[in-house]
């Protein structure tokens, strides 16, 4: 059965090589689709409007002040919302999950996490803590916002508890290593910035409230153990307890490019940063 109980807000730029697979996988789920572009020199905005997409212009800031302005500006009606990247794509198994759960959802429960499956050079990345990886994606409309952060934002609810969702959202960028690196160079940037403002209090709200999630669980250990440990000697014990404790070596030639671009080289370069800011 169809529903038209859910809209997805799709953020893009520059993204004609990712965008046709995500729409794709959202064909069969007939929600509304809103694309937030911010300045697209490709075809991303020809790709959106041919998908039948409602398309918008904004200019970008960060990921979550554009997200918080498109939740508050989008013409969107449905009882539900969704956030899903232009390199992701819904499972067909997470497509039928949601038409059958969202209509009967109880009215306690306002969001829904999510698995992320991230392939690498093709390969599932399965290893190494990579997966599972719980993001709150979906939440009922006027209860979720973006909280404000440079790197690594989140959903927050204003209300209610989260549930899990059985199936997965797929992560596969095509656009390429250099692409990558490129961008884990731009979010290291981002990191350190929040880095240099910790703060455990959001966290500890949201536990309090009973909206207990693994990103929750996962930043506490980030501020509480990896951000008090030594620059650079904390890049390698967490490459190492990825790769050997982990098993990220079981993810192949893929997997060892992976981990030791985004568990050593990506971690080392945040802290390099962070050296020489504190050096000058």
């Amino acid at each position: 059965m169809k529903i038209d109980l859910l809209s997805v807000i799709i953020l893009t730029k520059n993204e004609e090589l990712n965008l046709p697979t995500c729409l794709g996988s959202l064909q069969k789920l007939n929600a509304k689709i809103f694309i937030v572009d911010s300045g697209s020199t490709d075809r991303t905005v020809e790709i959106a409007q041919k998908a039948g997409c409602q398309v918008f212009n904004h200019p970008f800031e960060n990921q979550a002040k554009q997200l918080n302005w498109a939740i508050e500006n989008l013409p969107i009606t449905t009882n539900w919302i969704m956030r899903l990247d232009a390199d992701e794509r819904l499972t067909p198994e997470l497509v039928e999950e949601l038409e059958s759960i969202l209509p009967k959802t109880s009215n306690g429960i306002t969001g829904y996490q999510v698995k992320r499956r991230v392939f690498f050079m093709g390969r599932w990345m399965r290893h190494g803590g990579y997966y599972p990886t719980w993001l709150l994606r979906i939440w009922r409309n006027g209860t979720g916002t973006c909280e404000q952060r440079w790197m690594d934002e989140h959903m927050i609810l204003s209300k209610g508890k989260i549930a899990n969702l059985q199936h997965d959202i797929i992560d596969e960028n095509q656009k390429g290593l250099s692409f990558w690196t490129d961008k884990h160079n731009r979010y290291a940037e981002r990191e350190v910035k929040d880095i240099l403002n910790i703060s455990v209090e959001q966290d500890d709200f949201l536990l309090k409230k009973g909206q207990f999630s693994q990103a929750s669980q996962r930043r506490w250990v980030k501020k509480n153990l990896y951000a008090r440990s030594p620059l650079f000697l904390r890049a390698f014990l967490y490459f190492l307890l990825r790769y050997i404790v982990g098993l990220g070596f079981l993810d192949g030639k893929e997997g060892l490019i992976f981990h030791v671009l985004q568990g050593f080289w990506y971690r080392f370069l945040i802290d390099a940063k962070i050296y020489e800011l504190r050096k000058n």
